[in-house]
């Protein structure tokens, strides 16, 4: 079993940087495909990133392409998602998830309930 805790969240302020960090504890996750989700208060949870196995395939939702990337290291069982010139529209809860199976299209990789880990979240608040 896959268990995930992240990391990296916090204050900042409009155009700083963040990485968030999830960390894979149990099975190694170089068999899933991982993901970043977030959450609003008021909102549904929300896709962000996902990475195929490798790495070597992404997929970024619109509002954040350009200025958020995805990464892993597999070796360390870690994820990562590097924000740049962030923004108030991003603060939220940051969820990291774990699925098995393939690197499919961007609208299968975008459905939360396709995934089978969940780490606890870790907040991001941006002030303008």
């Amino acid at each position: 079993q896959v268990q995930l805790v992240e990391s990296g969240g916090g204050l900042a302020q409009a155009g700083d940087s963040l990485r968030l960090v999830c960390s894979s504890s149990g099975r190694t996750i170089s068999g899933y495909v991982m993901a970043w989700f977030r959450q609003a208060p008021g909102k549904e949870r929300e896709f962000v990133a996902a990475s195929s196995w490798s790495g070597g395939n992404t997929y970024y939702e619109d509002s954040v392409k350009g200025r958020f990337t995805v990464s892993r290291d597999n070796s360390r069982n870690t994820a990562y998602l590097q924000m740049n010139s962030l923004s108030p529209a991003d603060t939220a809860v940051y969820f990291c998830a774990a699925r098995s199976g393939p690197f499919s299209e961007m609208a299968v990789m975008r459905q939360r309930e396709t995934y089978h880990y969940w780490g606890q979240g870790t907040q991001v608040a941006v002030s303008s």
